[in-house]
């Protein structure tokens, strides 16, 4: 008797479609995912999801101190908490997604091995889950937010504000793709992942998170930071919430369309590698 298959298993026939469909068929596997990784991120921890608050606060105290007391660096006329928390905010909802994300592949291989699922969805519910943390630093960084403005501090927010939507989602789009691109590649060279690691420290200091790039007066130096996807995003961001720093539509369109490359690169290596990778982890 002929075997009638109810299920075909298979991969996608163009290595840059993504089947929407089969995504939206385990989306029980994804909402799964993402309370997973909210629970056991601090799970047996004393302080549990306080940590959310903690690190943000000691990270801004700690910036305080160093590049606003003792490298006497500028915040705008800001108050040095508000500035440094815009920043810290939004840079490590990005590199929290780019950390986790890389390792898709090497942090899944058992699974991965023995059950099949939309691969796409294990990279897609870290940038998710990330949601919730940033969503409580927020929380932080308007209540510091409001207890300024009640003591007057010279803050001004704005209509682009109403960005911040958009935001999230290109800084999401970028930390996923530069995500499964470095995941597909340390399947075959595990020593990128210590190169990414260290890549990832000093992209921070490419990007304005402890300055404003209004203080950077070399040209050639300014245009190079830039080029930097995420400065943009972060100084909209900055732009819109706080009233100072520097807003072009230009940049943010070079930004919108930078992510746009890079998670089309990312889902073709992403595709190109699942269908093999377990023959080379």
């Amino acid at each position: 008797m002929e075997q009638q298959w109810t299920t075909i298993i298979k991969p996608n026939a163009k290595l840059w479609e993504i089947d929407f469909k089969e995504i939206w068929r385990y989306k029980d596997l994804w909402a799964l995912n993402i309370k997973r990784d909210i629970k056991t991120q601090y799970k047996q921890t004393v302080l549990g999801p306080l940590w959310f608050l903690i690190q943000p606060a000691l990270t801004t105290i700690m910036y305080m101190v160093v590049f606003g007391g003792i490298a006497k660096i500028p915040t705008d006329g800001l108050p040095q908490p508000l500035f440094y928390l815009a920043g810290i905010c939004m840079w490590q909802y990005f590199a929290d997604c780019l950390h986790k994300t890389s390792a898709t592949f090497l942090a899944n291989a058992g699974v991965y091995g023995k059950v099949y699922f939309p691969r796409l969805i294990t990279p897609l519910s870290v940038v998710t889950s990330n949601l919730v943390r940033l969503g409580i630093q927020i929380l932080l960084f308007v209540a510091v937010y409001i207890y300024f403005i009640c003591t007057g501090a010279d803050v001004h927010p704005n209509l682009y504000l109403l960005l911040f939507p958009l935001l999230v989602l290109m800084i999401a789009g970028l930390a996923l793709g530069f995500g499964i691109i470095v995941s597909s590649l340390t399947t075959k060279y595990r020593d990128l992942i210590i190169l990414f690691t260290f890549i990832v420290q000093l992209w921070m200091y490419g990007t304005p998170v402890i300055y404003p790039l209004n203080t950077i007066t070399n040209e050639t130096l300014k245009l190079c930071m830039m080029i930097n996807p995420v400065t943009g995003i972060v100084e909209a961001f900055k732009f819109g919430a706080l009233g100072v720093g520097y807003f072009s539509w230009a940049l943010l369109t070079y930004d919108f369309l930078f992510m746009l490359v890079v998670l089309t690169i990312g889902i073709v290596l992403f595709n190109k590698i699942q269908r093999s990778f377990m023959d080379t982890v």
